[in-house]
C-alpha cells in the first residue's frame, strides 16, 4: 500500500542511512540546521581540482529544503517509537490509484509499434504531437478560442515554469500567493526559479521572504484571494487555482479582478491550472474563461494529478497570440524559440498516453479516478468538521486546509502523528501565513481514508 503499511520497502520512507543523517540535524525555531550536510559541503569545497570558474552567486541564495526532510525525521523517529504502528500517509500529494487500462494500453501499443518498420518514429516536434495539441485545444479549451498552435506539450509543469523564467529574464519582478506550495517540493518552481534567474534578491531571515518577491496574502479573511488594491504592481503574477495548499478555487468574479488588474498595470499572469479537473462547481477551470485573459495570461497545466501521470510525466502550456511584450512583439514567438532551444520534446510514449486520456472513453475513465479522490476528500473533510474544526478547500481540489486557532502547526502535526499514526503536512511549511493550519491530502486508497477517519474521531483531535 502507498498510504497504509507496516514496513513496505517500496514506500518512499527514509532509509536508515538517510535517517541517521537526519538525526544529526539540530532543530531551532522549527527549522532544521544541517550541520552534517554543511560539514560534507566543506569537505567537497576543499577536495578535487579548483577551476577558475566562479559559482553562480544566485545558487548560493537558494534556501535548503527543510520541510519534507523534517517530516521524514519525525516519521523515522515515530517508527522507532512505534515499530508495529501502521502509518497512514496523507501528506505528500502523490496519486495512488492505477492509471486506467485504456490509457496504459495505448502507451503499450505505441511502444510495441517502435519495434516495427512501419511504426517506428524518432524525434518529434519540440512543441509536441500535433494530434495531442489539437486534442487539448478541443477538449480542455472548448469554446475558449485557444488554437492548437498556442499549445506547447512538455514533460510537466515544473519544467515549463523554469522555461518561462528563462523567457522573462532577470529584470522582471514577480508576485506569488502566500501561503504557497513550498520550494522544497517537486512542483513548486515559482520561487526557486526566480532565485536562480536573479529576480528574487536577498533572503531575509526575519521575514523568511526574498526581498524582490511580492508575497500576496491569501487567507480566509480575504476569501483566499489577494487584496489587489494593496498589491505591488509586479511584472509577473504567479497564480494557482484550484490552489495548493488551501484547496480553494478562485471565483469567476475574483479572476476577473485579477485579469483587470493585469491589464491596467501591464502585468502577465502565469496561471497554474494543474487541479482544474477537480473543480465541481462553477469556478473557472481555465483563466481563459475570463474575458480579456488571452491578452494578459499564460496557462500551465499537467496530466499529473488529472490522469495519474506523476511518474509518466506530461504537461502543457498555452501562450496566446494576443499576448504581447511592451514593444508589441508576440510572446508566443519567443516562447517557441525557448522551447526549441531548451527542450527536445516530451516522450512520444507519454504523449500517446495523453492522447488516450483525451479520447471519450479515456476521459471518462480518468474522470472516474478524479471522482474517487473527491469522495476521499469529502470523508476526510467531514471527519475534521465533526471534531468542531473549520475546514477549507476540498470542494474543488483533493486537499483540505484545517484550522487550529492559536496552535502551532508543527504541534498539531505531532499530536496527530502521535495519537493516530497519520502523517499530514504542517501549514507552517507553506510559509508564515500557513501557521495554525495543516494540509491533508486525499490521495490515498479508500480503506486508508476510512481508517484515518476512524482514528481521528477516536482520538478527538481538536
Amino acid at each position: 500500500r502507498c498510504c497504509c503499511y507496516l514496513e513496505d520497502k517500496r514506500d518512499a520512507t527514509v532509509s536508515s542511512e538517510i535517517a541517521n543523517k537526519l538525526l544529526k540535524f539540530n532543530t531551532k525555531n522549527g527549522e532544521l540546521r544541517q550541520q552534517a550536510a554543511n560539514c560534507k559541503n566543506d569537505k567537497q569545497q576543499s577536495a578535487g581540482h579548483l577551476t577558475k570558474v566562479p559559482r553562480n552567486a544566485n545558487m548560493g541564495k537558494l534556501r535548503s529544503g527543510y520541510l519534507f526532510s523534517e517530516i521524514s525525521l519525525h516519521e523515522f523517529e515515530h517508527k522507532q517509537k512505534f515499530p508495529h504502528a501502521k502509518l497512514i500517509k496523507l501528506g505528500i500529494g502523490d496519486t495512488t490509484e492505477p492509471i486506467p487500462e485504456i490509457i496504459t494500453s495505448a502507451m503499450a501499443e505505441y511502444v510495441h509499434s517502435q519495434s516495427t518498420v512501419k511504426g517506428y518514429k524518432g524525434y518529434g516536434a519540440e512543441q509536441g504531437n500535433l494530434s495531442l495539441r489539437k486534442a487539448i485545444s478541443e477538449r480542455c479549451y472548448k469554446d475558449l478560442d485557444v488554437k492548437f498552435s498556442e499549445v506547447f506539450i512538455s514533460d510537466g509543469a515544473q519544467g515549463d515554469i523554469s522555461r518561462l523564467q528563462v523567457l522573462m529574464g532577470s529584470n522582471v519582478t514577480i508576485a506569488v500567493q502566500d501561503p504557497s506550495f513550498p520550494e522544497v517540493y517537486l512542483r513548486q518552481a515559482y520561487v526557486d526559479s526566480s532565485v536562480i534567474i536573479g529576480q528574487a534578491g536577498e533572503f531575509h531571515e526575519e521575514t523568511e521572504k526574498y526581498k524582490n518577491i511580492d508575497y500576496m496574502k491569501c487567507q480566509p479573511e480575504n476569501q483566499f484571494f489577494p487584496d489587489l488594491s494593496t498589491a505591488s504592481k509586479t511584472n509577473i503574477i504567479f497564480f494557482c487555482s484550484p490552489n495548493n495548499p488551501t484547496g480553494t478555487a478562485a471565483s469567476r468574479q475574483q479572476l476577473q479582478h485579477l485579469v483587470d488588474f493585469a491589464k491596467e498595470n501591464g502585468c502577465i499572469i502565469i496561471y497554474d491550472s494543474a487541479y482544474a479537473a477537480y473543480v465541481t462547481d462553477d469556478s473557472p477551470r481555465s483563466i481563459y474563461e475570463i474575458p480579456g485573459a488571452k491578452e494578459v495570461a499564460i496557462e500551465i497545466s499537467s496530466f499529473s494529478k488529472f490522469a495519474g501521470f506523476t511518474g509518466v510525466r506530461l504537461g502543457w502550456t498555452v501562450v496566446p497570440e494576443e499576448l504581447l511584450y511592451s514593444n508589441g512583439f508576440p510572446v508566443v514567438h519567443d516562447y517557441n524559440r525557448i522551447v526549441c532551444t531548451c527542450f527536445n520534446g516530451a516522450s512520444s510514449i507519454s504523449q500517446a498516453g495523453g492522447l488516450a486520456c483525451l479520447s471519450s472513453d479515456g476521459y471518462a475513465a480518468i474522470k472516474a479516478v478524479v471522482d474517487y479522490y473527491m469522495d476521499n476528500v469529502k470523508i476526510i473533510a467531514q471527519t475534521f468538521e465533526s471534531l468542531g474544526l473549520k475546514v477549507y478547500g476540498g470542494k474543488n481540489a483533493p486537499y483540505i486546509w484545517v484550522h487550529f486557532p492559536g496552535r502551532r502547526s508543527w504541534d498539531v502535526f505531532n499530536e496527530i502523528l502521535e495519537k493516530t499514526h497519520i502523517i499530514t503536512v504542517p501549514g507552517r511549511g507553506f510559509g508564515v501565513s500557513g501557521e495554525e493550519y495543516i494540509r491533508v491530502s486525499a490521495f490515498a486508497h479508500r480503506e486508508c481514508i476510512l481508517e484515518a477517519a476512524r482514528r481521528l474521531r477516536k482520538a478527538s483531535i481538536n
